[in-house]
């Protein structure tokens, strides 16, 4: 059986999906949608499918499942109206900037027993998954601190934080998925602090762009999470569980990894520079898990429920950063 997919959202994150759909042979593109046309036309002729609307993938009854690679403020009305066509769901984060309104569609979910799969794509960077079959392995026994390190080369434009969500929810989401991907526990209390250190026009605008933030299970495991909107060095990614046994760590990444030695000492290549080369295996790894969830009538993995305990930790980080008091997950 080969998986037909729909691909709405033709940006750059929708390019590396298609991409990503072309090389599995279990899958076939058969669709794109954007409302820039020529966008969806350069994905159309390079995976050999149509161009398509919202309306027209509802009704094809031959489509199983969609990639919905648009606008935030889409996501939620989109997860609910293929959730009803009964169609699987791939849903780039988050579900929505409101938890209410990702509650809801939570709901509609439930209901109609649909597949959905949210993209928290770093669960399946194979660096961040070789650390979490280690724990899972006992190889560093019981989880006692995550250490996650998460820092942008620079700061998005101006126009992209009025719609953001701002970076608890935008950037330190995916930090929040992999803490409780890593403790192995629900987060019990979130304590956050953030600044203005890098650009004051994102205070001006109501955000931050430095953060630090401590995540508490009910048992006192740990996670501490570091972010910066500026790492002059590079795309600066990296995690280590600390255990009851010893520890393990994922360290950066570079496009080359080597390291000379000469007169001048040590040097080594610099980082990745930008989110997508630096996850290039992670996002092609977790289309395959969708892939693997409709082949084999699973529920895939992380879900919408996932998304939704990441948008409250998200939520509850915003309100210890500007309350400057612990917040206690409800």
């Amino acid at each position: 059986m080969v998986t037909k997919l729909a691909l709405l959202g033709a940006g750059r994150i929708g390019k590396v999906h298609a991409k990503a759909i072309t090389t599995d042979s279990r899958a076939k593109l058969v669709a794109v949608v954007d409302a820039m046309a020529g966008a969806a036309e350069a994905i159309a002729r390079e995976a050999q499918c149509k161009v398509s609307t919202i309306d027209e993938v509802l009704a094809d009854k031959t489509i199983d499942a969609v990639i919905i690679c648009t606008p935030t403020n889409t996501h939620a009305d989109l997860i609910e109206r293929f959730a009803r066509a009964g169609k699987a769901i791939f849903c780039e984060k988050p579900v929505d900037l409101d938890v209410a309104r990702a509650e809801a569609c939570a709901k509609v979910v439930e209901e109609t027993g649909a597949k959905v799969m949210l993209g928290f794509n770093r669960r399946f960077d194979p660096h961040f998954q070789a650390v979490h079959k280690a724990i899972e392995d006992g190889r560093i026994g019981k989880v006692e601190m995550v250490t996650i390190t998460s820092r942008d080369p620079g700061p998005p434009p101006a126009e992209y934080i009025k719609v953001s969500g701002g970076i608890f929810r935008d950037m330190t989401i995916h930090d929040f998925d992999m803490a409780r991907f890593l403790l192995g526990e629900e987060v019990d209390s979130v304590f956050a602090t953030g600044s203005v250190l890098v650009n004051p026009e994102i205070g001006a605008l109501g955000d931050f762009d430095s953060a630090s933030i401590i995540l508490t299970t009910k048992s006192g495991r740990q996670a501490v999470i570091s972010n910066s909107r500026r790492a002059t060095y590079g795309y600066d990614q990296r995690i280590e569980v600390h255990g009851s046994l010893g520890s393990a760590a994922a360290e950066n990444q570079r496009p080359v990894s080597i390291e000379i030695a000469n007169a001048d000492g040590y040097t080594r290549p610099p980082l990745h520079d930008f989110f997508m080369t630096r996850y290039t295996a992670a996002y092609a790894a977790e289309i395959t898990a969708f892939i693997d969830s409709i082949e084999n009538n699973v529920a895939p993995s992380p879900s919408i429920k996932d998304g939704l305990i990441a948008l409250k930790l998200a939520d509850a980080a915003l309100k210890s950063a500007t309350s400057k008091t612990a917040v206690t997950i409800g």
